[in-house]
């Protein structure tokens, strides 16, 4: 696969990317289920172990995708 920016991936690169999503999604929601707030979910460092890998070592960028992640699930309607 040839992406918009960064390197030529492959279909395992892709799947594991999609992966992570999952696996820091998964762990934010957690925190959310426990009423943590945004910064108290930040401060939780719910992307660790995954950041020197996907993007920016940057603790800002880590900090604003957890933000993306945090704000999906906070903002979807609620199921009857």
């Amino acid at each position: 696969m040839i992406p918009g920016h960064g390197r030529v991936t492959d279909q395992l690169d892709l799947t594991e990317y999609r992966d992570m999503v999952t696996i820091i999604r998964d762990r934010v929601r957690a925190l959310l289920a426990a009423k943590m707030t945004l910064a108290q979910v930040q401060a939780a460092n719910p992307a660790q172990g995954f950041i020197s890998r996907y993007g920016s070592a940057s603790p800002s960028a880590a900090s604003a995708f957890v933000e993306s992640i945090y704000t999906s699930l906070t903002s979807q309607p609620t199921k009857k």
